[in-house]
């Protein structure tokens, strides 16, 4: 491995001396101050506004930059082993144009619009309160990891309904491009999530529940912990607040390293929320049900198969996503007097 690997490695992990009087004058920007995590009801209820306010305009970013993306990793995963119907990302993107349109890409782009806006406030509100239960800080690099877990966890519950109901949706593409014949079970969002709740009660929306958990937590630590101690590290070098292009490329490095080390536990997610809603019609009934079946299926290469266009979606994608909620969440601190 080359010398400057292990020099950004160990300067990842070394960290400075608990935040006092002396720090440096960037680490305000990254690391909550005395004030912003402040004992004060109105300063805690500013900072969980303001959090609310940049997730939101992260999930509206992530949305419009990956959902592309996004379509035809579904359309990959959920296609036939044996008889697909796309070669690969480019196949399967200029199949997809050219049956429904440009806007063939964004088919079912409605549930994770409005989901995500909700799901990043969600996500970034529950980070904000965990990096304060924790007291994540520089001096415990692990920490912003452990915050981000427990914070995607809690998030997973307004997540789970988004990606199902998404899913579902781009099931039905696949389905009609191998029958032209084929009727939707669900001919609008609406029908979809009314169908959900009849066959199976407030259960519904959170089928594949118990994979998305299992991707999340790990993922999430990683996601997190990797993003705040590369902006970390930027501004050690420097010796001030990491630049727009600092902060884009740890997004862009968080992005990368969450899909390439968990990328196996979504395509089980996946295979279970594309499932039949009735219970007894379905393939993929359970996690190791799941996994046994995709890997009689394909082997170990089943389990990546639509890794390729999710890479490219993961670093643009989240590098606009993070560094909008970054950019929004230090605007808004000095808005709000933060």
């Amino acid at each position: 491995m080359p010398p400057h690997v292990f020099d950004f490695m160990r300067g990842l992990m070394r960290a400075p001396s608990t935040p006092s009087s002396n720090s440096p004058p960037w680490l305000p920007l990254i690391v909550p101050s005395p004030v912003e995590s402040g004992a004060s009801a109105g300063s805690a209820l500013k900072r969980n506004i303001k959090d609310i306010l940049a997730g939101t305009c992260g999930g509206i970013a992530v949305t419009l930059v990956g959902h592309p993306f996004d379509t035809i990793k579904v359309l990959l995963q959920t296609q036939s082993i044996k008889n697909p119907t796309y070669s690969g990302v480019v196949d399967c993107a200029s199949k997809t144009v050219k049956s429904d349109g440009f806007l063939g890409l964004y088919k079912g782009v409605q549930s994770p619009l409005v989901g995500q806006m909700a799901f990043r406030a969600t996500l970034f509100l529950s980070y904000g309160v965990t990096k304060d239960l924790l007291g994540a800080n520089p001096a415990q690099p692990l920490s912003y990891a452990q915050a981000g877990a427990l914070a995607w966890c809690l998030a997973s519950l307004a997540e789970g309904p988004i990606d199902f109901y998404k899913s579902q949706m781009q099931k039905q593409l696949i389905l009609h491009k191998q029958d032209p014949a084929y009727v939707p079970e669900n001919p609008s969002l609406r029908a979809c999530v009314a169908r959900s709740f009849h066959l199976n009660g407030v259960r519904g929306p959170y089928q594949g529940l118990s994979a998305t958990l299992m991707r999340n937590l790990p993922a999430a630590a990683l996601y997190f912990g990797t993003f705040e101690n590369t902006k970390l590290y930027f501004a050690r070098q420097s010796g001030t607040a990491p630049t727009f292009s600092e902060t884009l490329t740890s997004a862009g490095f968080a992005g990368f390293m969450y899909w390439v080390m968990f990328y196996p536990t979504d395509v089980i997610k996946s295979a279970m929320m594309t499932d039949h809603m009735i219970k007894a019609d379905r393939k993929f009934p359970t996690i190791s049900s799941t996994i046994s079946t995709l890997y009689a299926e394909g082997g170990l290469r089943r389990f990546y198969t639509g890794l390729s266009p999710c890479l490219i979606r993961a670093v643009p994608a989240n590098a606009v996503m993070l560094t909008t909620v970054d950019l929004a969440g230090r605007k808004l601190s000095v808005l709000m007097g933060l």
